[in-house]
C-alpha cells in the first residue's frame, strides 16, 4: 500500500507549481489537495498530469471563487466563461468548442510558457520521477479510464467538502484509497450525502 503513496517530492512540486500560479493571479484559492490531482491524472480532462493541467484547474478554482458557472454536464461541458478565464491566465483554445468537452482542451500560449518555463521544468522533473516510481503499478496509477475527453468512466468529479466548509472536486475512488485532508481545518475531506441520488 505504501508503494502507491504519493510521494512527497511531486505533492510538494504542485503545490509550489500553484503558489507560482497564484503570484500572477492572487485570487486562486489554495490548492487543499495535491493527490487529488495525481490520482485522477487521465480520468478528468483527458489528459495526463502536468503544469498545462494545472493551469486548466487553477481557471476552476478561479471560476469558482468568482462564483461564476465554468461548466455544465456534470462538469465534462467546459463554456464560454471558462475559456474567458482561461485567456486571462495564459490558455488559448484556437478552435471550435468540442460538442462534449466545449473549451476544455486549451493550451498554453507562448508567453504563458516563457512565464512558467522554470516552473513548467520543474514539474516535470517530478513527475517523471513519479512515472518512474509508479512504472511497476500501472494498474493503480494513472489508469485512464477516459481515453478521449469526456468519457466518464470512473472519472466523473464531484464535490468533496470538509468541517470548516472548503470543499474540493474529487473522484470518488481516489478518496477511498486514503483520506485527503483539509489544511484549513485538519479534517478529512468526506462525499456528502445526496438524498434521492441515483446510484
Amino acid at each position: 500500500m505504501s508503494t502507491t503513496q504519493t510521494p512527497p517530492v511531486l505533492a510538494a512540486e504542485l503545490a509550489q507549481a500553484w503558489a507560482d500560479i497564484q503570484r500572477y493571479h492572487p485570487e486562486l484559492p489554495d490548492l487543499a489537495a495535491p493527490e487529488s490531482l495525481i490520482g485522477e491524472s487521465s480520468s478528468a480532462c483527458g489528459h495526463e498530469l502536468s503544469f498545462e493541467r494545472l493551469l486548466h484547474e487553477a481557471v476552476h478554482g478561479i471560476a469558482a471563487a468568482r462564483g461564476v458557472r465554468d461548466t455544465s454536464r456534470a462538469g465534462r461541458y467546459h463554456n464560454r466563461r471558462f475559456l474567458a478565464i482561461a485567456e486571462e491566465l495564459g490558455l488559448d483554445h484556437p478552435e471550435e468548442p468540442h460538442p462534449s468537452s466545449g473549451f476544455s482542451l486549451v493550451t498554453l500560449t507562448p508567453e504563458a510558457k516563457r512565464r512558467y518555463r522554470p516552473t513548467t521544468e520543474r514539474l516535470q522533473r517530478a513527475l517523471k520521477a513519479h512515472s518512474a516510481a509508479t512504472a511497476g503499478d500501472t494498474a493503480r496509477s494513472f489508469r485512464g479510464p477516459a481515453a478521449r475527453h469526456g468519457s466518464s468512466g470512473g472519472g466523473v468529479r464531484v464535490k468533496a467538502v470538509c468541517d470548516c466548509g472548503r470543499n474540493v472536486r474529487v473522484v470518488p475512488s481516489v478518496l477511498a484509497q486514503a483520506p485527503i485532508v483539509c489544511g484549513g481545518c485538519g479534517k478529512p475531506f468526506r462525499i456528502p450525502e445526496v438524498v434521492g441520488a441515483a446510484s
